[in-house]
């Protein structure tokens, strides 16, 4: 059918799918676990960076604090190496798998974490970084989609909210560590909080040898018994049940319907795909793709990884809060504890309203602490504002956290699937590393020295990104990936939660389940 337009009369399609099975719970929950060390490179910095040990090492026995530059160098590199890190991955899981991209990942991770541990100055520390960030880069682009691509539809939500749940478990994790080992007079200060992350990447790596690669490119490789040999092993059912072979029939048809609107012409119209179509198209792979990056560039705008980076610092420049490391602890213990809130609140709410709320929340806290670090300094008004700055975080790690994560799995068509979710990861990298360059030159004290009164700009920013979830942000809850295409096809974001399926890409194909057996069968055959 043309454009894959359906008629709006068409009957209503209530598709049955396999039972949830702990198995599937369990799968994804494993592959979450990659949160961690995300979160955990992400926030161990925050706390090393306010190290006496540590500031002395890089800056000389008679130093009190590091220069903005060295401390701007050493937060955003890691960022620039995940910027180009998922960028590279897009390409290497639609060629070896998602699940070998990540394995992969983790052991270049494991190279950047050696060099930081053996580091005694700023030269080899930022290197290691860096490399480090290679591999935080692909891990956290592909983690995305597989667990999107893996996750049954009902619980897909919940289940990659379990990730931003890993990664601020990584967060309290690094608090911790540095709070234990931050009075240490020798390298085993940083060295330690450093050398831990070494553990989660060899679970992660070693775990994933034993769960499966995704169905979704197997299909995509044409490799299609083994799709449907992995999605019954998911599914917990049988290869030859109707319910396996109805949901690899959609996804067959889905991919071949995409491909015959956009055939694979090799590695450069493959990347071009992602821009294919106009902006003002709800369904066209450029809006999409400016949907996907700007969703993640609106994360980052939220601000919260200056608390997560610069949290120590900036509590220490306060001046009235005698344990800054307690209090950065103390931001990080509630960002774990508010994420869980998504497992439940993503499918039952939806994505889109999360999203507007939670900016709202963001908004009302920010420049409630903005306008109290204007007025006064005292230590009345310093604890107010670390409490709204604790709701503020609660108001993150409940929507916007989880939330962005989630829909940027979802957007996207098998065939730009990767390479989609790998831009929208790169875009949260890059402008992760923005903020992370530029905050310190914005807040110190012997530069912009704006104080609490960044988080007037941080406010402003998290308007932009209510009215923005207004009138971009469409409600995929409950839906397949391959609904979704649809979704995005026949409505706009205002109108999405309104949408039902009333057709699939294999009725409208022709494409049936049997067929779908008899391409397994056949497949099967030629291999033997």
């Amino acid at each position: 059918m043309a454009g894959g337009a359906v008629p709006h009369g068409s009957a209503d399609v209530s598709r049955v799918e396999a039972p949830v099975t702990l198995k599937a719970y369990m799968m994804c929950a494993f592959a979450a676990f990659g949160g961690i060390f995300f979160g955990y490179d992400s926030g161990y910095i925050s706390g090393v960076m306010g190290m006496n040990y540590f500031i002395h090492q890089i800056e000389g026995p008679d130093a009190t604090v590091l220069l903005s530059s060295h401390k701007s160098l050493i937060t955003s590199i890691l960022s620039a190496g995940t910027f180009f890190g998922a960028l590279i991955a897009g390409d290497v899981a639609d060629w070896v798998g998602r699940r070998t991209t990540i394995i992969g990942g983790c052991v270049v991770f494991l190279v950047g974490v050696v060099l930081q541990v053996a580091s005694a100055g700023l030269g080899l520390l930022v290197a290691g970084r860096l490399v480090a960030g290679f591999g935080v880069g692909a891990v956290s682009a592909i983690l995305i989609l597989y667990m999107s691509e893996i996750a049954p539809r009902k619980v897909r939500g919940a289940l990659v909210s379990g990730y931003q749940f890993c990664v601020t478990v990584g967060l309290l994790l690094a608090s911790a560590i540095d709070y234990a080992t931050q009075d240490r007079n020798d390298s085993g200060s940083y060295r330690i909080p450093i050398a831990i992350q070494l553990l989660w990447a060899i679970i992660l790596g070693t775990g994933l040898f034993f769960l499966p690669e995704s169905p979704r490119f197997f299909v995509k490789k044409g490799k299609l018994d083994k799709a449907a040999g992995t999605l019954a092993r998911l599914r917990g059912q049988p290869i030859e049940s109707e319910l396996i072979q109805d949901e690899l029939a959609e996804i067959i048809a889905n991919h071949e319907y995409e491909l015959s609107v956009a055939p694979d012409g090799g590695y450069w119209s493959t990347w071009g795909n992602c821009f294919r179509g106009s902006i003002w198209e709800g369904s066209s792979n450029l809006r999409r793709t400016i949907l996907g990056t700007s969703l993640q560039m609106m994360q980052q705008w939220t601000g919260v990884n200056f608390v997560f980076y610069f949290g120590t610092t900036f509590f220490q420049d306060l001046g009235t809060i005698s344990n800054p490391f307690l209090i950065s602890l103390i931001t990080t213990l509630v960002n774990v504890c508010s994420t869980p809130i998504s497992f439940w609140s993503m499918e039952r709410i939806g994505r889109r309203p999360l999203l507007l709320w939670g900016a709202l929340g963001m908004v009302i806290c920010q420049f409630i602490v903005a306008i109290i670090g204007t007025i006064t300094s005292s230590p009345a008004a310093v604890q107010a504002m670390i409490a709204f700055i604790c709701i503020y975080i609660f108001f993150f790690a409940s929507t916007w956290g989880p939330g962005a994560w989630v829909v940027i799995g979802e957007i996207y068509p098998l065939p730009m699937r990767a390479r989609g979710v790998a831009l929208s990861t790169a875009s949260n990298w890059l402008w992760n590393c923005i903020i992370a360059v530029i905050t310190p030159y914005m807040v110190d004290q012997d530069k912009g020295n704006l104080g609490a009164k960044v988080f007037y700009i941080w406010g402003g920013l998290c308007t932009l990104c209510f009215v923005y979830s207004y009138f971009l942000i469409p409600e995929t809850k409950g839906l397949t990936l391959e609904q979704v295409d649809r979704m995005l096809e026949e409505t706009t974001p205002r109108t999405s939660a309104k949408w039902v399926p009333h057709s699939t890409y294999a009725a409208d194909m022709g494409f049936t389940s049997k067929a779908a057996v008899h391409h397994v069968q056949h497949a099967q055959k030629e291999e033997v």
